[in-house]
């Protein structure tokens, strides 16, 4: 007999549990990018201390153990006795969600971390949780464990200091694994810096011995800099800013010789990485601007316009808003909704940019002159794309270079596999099932598009064959055209290898970014290691688990290692890296754009220099280049 369904069955969630029982919905997920936001929740809390002028530094620590304290010179957290509560403010904002200051414009005019559900969703989410509070010259202390108080708020000692300081461990039952990634964390830390000008981060990584200030007095114009260190300027920044109905906007630009937009959008701090309403208004008066700028100069024939396309070429950008009420979507806030902001955006990058282009003429010529080149570049791969849907037309019936196709036509339960070189092809279309898998065989590495137009793209043979497979990728971004919902990388565990994964994840970063963000884009993970012990065999995919599993087995095995894919035979090659049901397969995923366009630009741009930095810095660090 079928369960009743009553009030009985409602269950109600008391305190932090429905943090516990749903950490996705706090912190995104529980995998390195719900981890990581534990440490940013806490700073942002710092970092509105600073956007209201109360806090001018922030350390963040991490220990062994995988501890992480995170201290500011703020005005710290409230301890007296809330009077309606009859709790202390520190233990209400640590222990209740939707607790906060923030809600009160008078306190935060402008704040990152709106939901009153930030310190407390950490809180919920670590082992162990300690606060200390610097007021009135006294300590005050509380201990936390799974977000439950386990001692009362306590006076630690006197002091001089103020602020807060949070110390925590992630929880080993919520978290897939703890393990901090210091160069993630430094990223983000120097993208605060550099939006909170003046601002002074220290950053001590403990576990290996590594220290850094982020500290910046050019603001967003030294963080556009340090963005484009890849690249060739071809000026200097243009800074812009200005304040209008409670909403302050600051922009730093310059061009570039790439091919490449690389615009980042913030509000109050936040990156906001589906970017809103400030982004659009900047993208509407750049091209409005330069377009009137042109005409007015004679510098474009009668009747010719430039494009959003065209003006942004070879663009970086930092867009920077602070406002009082930001409305985000979601707790993790990727987008701005306020509407309003794109017509203040749009009406201060207006009156900025055209007063800077009047008042150096010779600038503004390097700028349309620079765009000139984009509209040529971006007729000729008009052209381009037109003979490539010929060619893709003409090939759809043999589909392109050597694809194997699968027999199912549903997008979502049909997967293809881009592989490298003939050899590993032949093994995979002899592995597969055919029924859901499509295998296509590249020869050779696929053209560095970082480094060419889109006319050049375009009539690449290999990028051809994965836009004509995919069935996207000449025009605009359609998801209702895409043949394949999960869209497979792989390449051999060497360097080649690796070489031709960067490139295949560069072309998608910046032509099929949609494809990442919607979650279609995978690595495969083959096996490093068969192990053999009498008639048992092993497979082994890092250093660590062959170093286990020896311990575990003893003598008397034998170590094979794949240098290839083509080593593996159908039967092996399924077994480890095809099968759905036992493979390892990794989503590539787009958490910090700033930080996969720096990886991109400095493992594919034109200067040596910053890639030499790259891989002194973390040559130790790798066994296989994921990004």
């Amino acid at each position: 007999m079928a369960d009743i369904y009553d009030s009985s069955k409602i269950t109600v969630l008391k305190g932090l549990e429905a943090v516990r029982r749903r950490p996705a919905m706090y912190v995104g997920d529980v995998g390195i990018r719900g981890l990581h936001h534990l440490i940013f929740e806490v700073v942002d809390n710092a970092i509105d201390e600073a956007l209201s002028g109360n806090c001018k530094h922030i350390w963040v620590t991490l220990f062994s153990g995988e501890i992480v304290s995170i201290e500011d010179d703020g005005s710290g957290i409230p301890v007296d006795p809330h009077p309606k509560y009859k709790k202390s403010g520190l233990e209400l904002v640590m222990t209740t969600l939707h607790a906060g200051a923030k809600f009160d414009t008078k306190v935060y005019q402008i704040s990152g971390g709106l939901h009153g559900v930030g310190v407390s969703a950490v809180n919920a989410l670590c082992e162990f949780l300690e606060a200390e509070v610097y007021r009135g010259g006294k300590i005050y202390y509380q201990r936390y464990e799974r977000g439950r108080p386990v001692t009362r708020v306590e006076v630690k000692g006197k002091t001089k200091k103020r602020g807060t300081k949070i110390t925590f461990r992630p929880d080993d039952k919520i978290f897939k694994k703890v393990k901090f990634d210091n160069n993630l964390i430094a990223m983000r830390l120097r993208e605060l810096a550099y939006l909170n000008q003046g601002l002074r981060i220290e950053f001590d990584d403990k576990r290996i011995g590594r220290k850094e200030v982020y500290q910046y007095k050019g603001g967003i114009v030294e963080f556009v800099q340090f963005l484009d260190r890849t690249r060739k300027p071809i000026i200097k920044p243009i800074y812009i800013s200005g304040k209008k109905n409670g909403v302050e906007v600051e922009i730093a630009l310059e061009y570039n010789e790439s091919y490449q937009e690389n615009i980042f959008s913030y509000a109050n701090t936040i990156n906001t990485h589906e970017g809103g309403y400030h982004l659009a208004g900047f993208k509407l008066a750049m091209t409005r601007t330069l377009n009137d700028y042109a005409r007015r100069r004679n510098l474009v024939k009668e009747g010719q316009s430039f494009t959003g396309e065209d003006v942004r070429e070879g663009l970086t950008a930092v867009i920077s808003v602070k406002l009082k009420d930001p409305q985000f979507e979601g707790q993790t806030k990727t987008k701005l909704g306020n509407s309003e902001v794109r017509g203040i955006v749009d009406s201060i990058t207006s009156e900025g940019l055209s007063t800077y282009l009047e008042e150096h003429p010779r600038i503004g010529s390097v700028i349309i002159g620079k765009v000139l080149t984009a509209a040529k570049s971006r007729e000729a791969a008009r052209k381009a794309k037109e003979l490539t849907r010929k060619k893709s037309l003409l090939e759809s019936a043999d589909l392109p270079g050597k694809l194997a196709d699968c027999t199912s036509n549903d997008p979502s339960e049909c997967e293809l596999f881009i592989v490298e070189g003939d050899s590993a092809g032949g093994s995979a279309k002899q592995a597969r099932n055919r029924e859901f898998q499509a295998v296509l065989p590249l020869r050779g590495k696929i053209l560095n598009v970082e480094k060419a137009s889109m006319a050049k793209i375009l009539s690449n043979k290999e990028i051809r064959s994965i836009i004509t497979a995919l069935g996207v990728g000449v025009d605009e971004w359609d998801g209702s055209k895409l043949r394949y919902h999960k869209i497979i990388i792989m390449t051999d565990a060497d360097v080649d290898g690796a070489h031709i994964r960067t490139l295949l994840l560069t072309y998608f970063y910046r032509f099929l970014k949609e494809a990442i963000e919607a979650g279609h884009l995978y690595i495969a993970q083959p096996p490093l290691y068969r192990v053999k012990k009498g008639k048992n065999e092993y497979y082994c995919y890092s250093d660590e688990e062959l170093d286990e599993l020896k311990k575990k087995l003893g003598d008397g095995i034998e170590i094979q290692r794949y240098k290839g894919l083509g080593e593996m035979n159908p039967e092996q090659l399924w077994k480890t890296t095809m099968d759905p049901e036992r493979r390892i397969i990794k989503r590539v995923t787009l958490e910090d754009a700033a930080r996969a366009d720096q990886i991109f630009s400095i493992l594919m741009g034109d200067e040596v220099q910053p890639r030499k930095e790259f891989i002194v810095e973390n040559a130790a660090l790798v066994e296989n280049l994921d990004i």
